[in-house]
């Protein structure tokens, strides 16, 4: 009780484990066992590289790199290196399904480019400007209608061969109908009219 007080740097709780010295495979040290100084020491890393011209070139090849196997993806369809946003087996079979199509969605922008010349070249002549705004909402009714119907054909198809269908693929495959087929990432696989099941 009123004993001396033992060294609290000494109990067991505080004393801190050392790394064994090198051994050979018959449990025989080979050599001093190394101060924890000079373990930590080989373990740290510069949080900044010594050379930073040599890290921002290593940096720089490795978005090139990245940059490039995304470009190939695009136009093989290798998931490895697709963006998060097109991997998927349900993804992959929506894109052949929308490429495999005629669709009039995909011509819309052109469509509405030739409205707004028309709309500008007889901007005077009121007559011919509601014949064109007229004619601008049937296009916008018509796409809507054709993607909807493409829409629910494509979950169809997906329920009857995944059993169900990922959530936003619909919006997925409609961003993808109103693309022209040229400019859709990535590139289509399938040509139109091809048999995709």
């Amino acid at each position: 009780m009123f004993g001396r007080k033992k060294d609290d740097s000494q109990s067991p709780a505080n004393v801190e484990p050392t790394a064994s010295a090198p051994e050979t495979t018959d449990g025989r040290k080979t050599g001093p066992t190394p101060k924890r100084s000079a373990q930590q020491a080989s373990r740290q890393r510069p949080l900044v590289p010594t050379d930073r011209k040599a890290a921002k070139e290593a940096d720089r090849q490795r978005r090139i790199e990245a940059q490039n196997r995304l470009r190939i993806a695009n136009e093989t369809g290798d998931e490895r290196y697709l963006m998060p946003r097109d991997q998927g087996a349900q993804k992959r079979y929506a894109r052949n399904f929308i490429d495999a199509r005629w669709m009039f969605s995909e011509f819309m922008m052109f469509v509405i480019f030739a409205f707004l010349i028309l709309s500008l070249t007889f901007n005077k002549n009121l007559s011919v400007q509601m014949y064109v705004q007229g004619a601008l909402w049937v296009v916008i009714a018509l796409v809507i209608i054709e993607l909807i119907v493409t829409t629910v054909l494509l979950k169809r198809r997906l329920v009857a061969k995944f059993g169900s269908m990922d959530r936003g693929l619909r919006m997925y495959a409609a961003m993808r109908g109103m693309q022209f087929r040229k400019l859709r990432l990535p590139k289509p696989q399938v040509k139109r009219g091809a048999n995709i099941d």
